[in-house]
């Protein structure tokens, strides 16, 4: 399991999610890389525009995770709450705004009570004496609503919705406001009833009267919940977060609730439908790197080869023995990724010498194209095969386990792990991933436990030992401890010394220094990344972001984005980051491209999921502003 910077960016699972939360090595399959996406790191840029997405398991990387926390300039549509210091001129207008929509509302009640006390000069006036008492058409309607009310209040609904149907038919209908009180009224007593449809009807024709009438909007959407109308239902919760601007937690509760069902209903269809897509060679070559003790990853042996000569184009000389394999193995140094499935295969039909290794091999590139359903079959062949190589069976049971992770089932990840440790407790790939899976669970101090079992086994493990110390700031930094987040920060330091070549160690010291608000080190740190690694596009994408969360520098962080989609026009990250700044820009149709180009590319069903999330929030606000004029606050 790659514990890559985008999988330690989604930590948070369980709270937040986050869609921007990634980095060198990203979207690594089950088996190679963090399998939950999208939960955020202390002071990263989150936002997917609308709404706050949180994670599934438990993200919902996280769907949404997926606001901006700590990046200002992409923060505005991010669904409130967010972070972020002092407030923007849209926020400002609603608060003047309060103050003076109260007084109109104290002046009409005034007004109202001053004619009823026979004040003169309105229609609700009524002559001097007894016994000539007249009453308007609106005044009945009104006495008929608190009679409703008071039936309201004592729990019989069926009277009260007699008493509110009564003042509708009085009240006369240029009276939009008072009328769409009613209708309002009338829909709360059919919600106690759980008369669903009479709700959403009612609703319906409250908010005609009054378009922005966030009750009755906020009463539709959970009954359309109830109907199992999600489209509409977010629709409507859409509307009622832009006019709460953002600030009520039920109703952004709601929303992301409603945007993970239909995200997880379309992922579900879509995935299962998808034409698999290899990644790119870096995404792979990041894959292969996260393992040691990986004997399918090793280069071919001597022996395998007919003769150790190249030509002077440096091709590799053909395989010794006719086995599909050893030329899957050799199509692998070549970088040609697309035959190795099918030459594995032919290995497995034959059952030839290598059938243990060509499983797994062809298992790990079923991960790799996000088809965890063919993968695990051949994970459990390899598992349960007692006369085959321990290490091919621990790697099978690592695989597996985060493919299990991968999937929200962390019982049986652990399983796993625990089992390959227990066959082969001499091999660092369990520990350092086992490592992984417990910083995924919040399990920090067993993490670092098997962080240092894998230094021990493996002192060179740069990887290993750069993950240790993001663990050691996560606990530092949740702990709100200034010394031991301190001690974490010189860890980062040591490791870079000790292993300059390694990017991981430069990216994650980078999130830490973001955290840390040391902005121009951070920005140095992701220069090293793509001085080492110049084809990996996350990168660009982390660097990217960090220009509109250090100098509001907008421009030069879609430049980066728009580059790092150059270098590798397969990167979800890339095409997932620009839709959401581009939700935040008020370009919804071109965010909801990007989106579609993300879920595409998705590699997983929860990943797909996550994006659909996204692209439904963004399409949910092109509906509501065509419908009703509204529009989040925009960068």
């Amino acid at each position: 399991m790659l514990l890559t910077t985008d999988s330690l960016h989604k930590l948070d699972e369980n709270q937040t999610q986050s869609p921007t939360g990634r980095g060198p090595g990203s979207s690594v399959p089950a088996g190679g890389g963090a399998a939950v996406r999208g939960a955020e790191v202390p002071g990263a840029p989150r936002s997917p525009g609308l709404l706050r997405v949180s994670a599934d398991p438990g993200p919902p990387r996280r769907p949404c995770e997926r606001v901006m926390a700590a990046s200002k300039p992409v923060e505005a549509a991010a669904g409130g709450g967010g972070g972020g210091s002092g407030l923007s001129r849209w926020q400002l207008a609603l608060v003047l705004g309060a103050p003076m929509l109260l007084g109109a509302g104290a002046l009409y009640l005034w007004g109202r009570r001053a004619a009823r006390r026979g004040g003169g000069g309105g229609g609700g006036g009524q002559p001097d004496g007894p016994g000539h008492q007249e009453t308007s058409p609106l005044d009945r309607a009104q006495a008929a609503k608190n009679r409703g009310n008071k039936f309201f209040k004592a729990g019989k609904y069926e009277h009260a919705i007699q008493c509110y149907t009564e003042a509708i038919s009085l009240c006369p209908p240029e009276k939009n406001l008072d009328l769409s009180t009613f209708y309002q009224n009338r829909a709360a007593a059919y919600e106690q009833l759980q008369k669903w449809t009479e709700v959403a009807q009612d609703c319906t024709k409250a908010v005609e009267l009054n378009p922005k009438y966030v009750k009755a909007l906020f009463r539709r959407a959970k009954a359309h919940e109830k109907l199992d109308n999600k489209k509409e239902c977010l629709e409507d919760v859409t509307a009622v977060c832009i006019l709460e601007a953002f600030q009520n937690q039920q109703s952004m509760l709601l929303a992301d609730k409603v945007l993970k069902l239909l995200g997880k209903e379309k992922a579900k269809e879509k995935y299962k439908n998808r034409e698999p897509l290899m990644p790119s060679p870096q995404f792979i070559k990041s894959y292969f790197s996260s393992f040691t003790d990986d004997i399918i990853s090793q280069p071919l042996l001597k022996g395998e080869k007919s003769d150790e000569d190249k030509d002077k184009e440096g091709e590799a000389s053909e395989v010794k023995e006719n086995s599909g394999y050893l030329r899957a193995k050799q199509y692998m140094e070549e970088e040609n990724y697309d035959k190795i499935i099918s030459e594995s295969t032919k290995e497995i039909e034959a059952k030839g010498k290598y059938m243990a290794e060509a499983l797994l091999l062809r298992a790990t590139f079923y991960l790799l194209i996000g088809n965890a359903n063919a993968a695990k079959p051949d994970l459990d062949q390899v598992i349960s095969m007692e006369d085959a190589n321990v290490k091919l069976r621990a790697n099978a049971l690592i695989k597996r386990g985060s493919m299990y992770m991968q999937q929200q089932q962390p019982a049986l990840s652990t399983q796993d792990f625990n089992m390959a440790a227990d066959i082969d407790p001499q091999n660092a790939d369990v520990y350092h991933h086992r490592g992984q899976l417990k910083i995924l669970l919040d399990q920090i101090e067993e993490a670092v436990e098997d962080f240092d079992e894998c230094i021990r086994l493996r002192p060179d493990s740069a990887l290993a030992q750069a993950q240790k110390c993001f663990a050691l700031y996560r606990q530092a930094y949740t702990g709100n401890n200034p010394l031991p987040v301190q001690v974490a920060m010189k860890g980062f330091e040591d490791v870079i010394k000790k292993f300059p070549k390694c990017a991981e160690g430069y990216a994650l010291y980078a999130q830490a220094l973001t955290d840390q608000q040391q902005f121009g080190k951070a920005d140095e740190m992701y220069d090293k990344c793509i001085d080492l690694e110049p084809d990996n596009a996350t990168t660009y994408v982390h660097k990217g972001l960090l220009q509109l969360q250090w100098k509001q520098d907008l421009d030069k962080g879609l430049e980066l984005i728009s580059k790092a989609i150059e270098i590798d026009n397969k990167c979800d990250f890339a095409y997932e980051t620009m839709g959401t700044i581009e939700v935040q820009r008020g370009n919804l149709d071109k965010a909801i491209e990007m989106f579609n180009k993300a879920i595409n590319l998705a590699k997983s069903e929860m990943e797909m999921a996550h994006l659909y999330s996204l692209c439904d929030a963004a399409y949910a606000q092109t509906e509501v502003a065509k419908k009703y004029g509204l529009k989040p606050p925009t960068l």
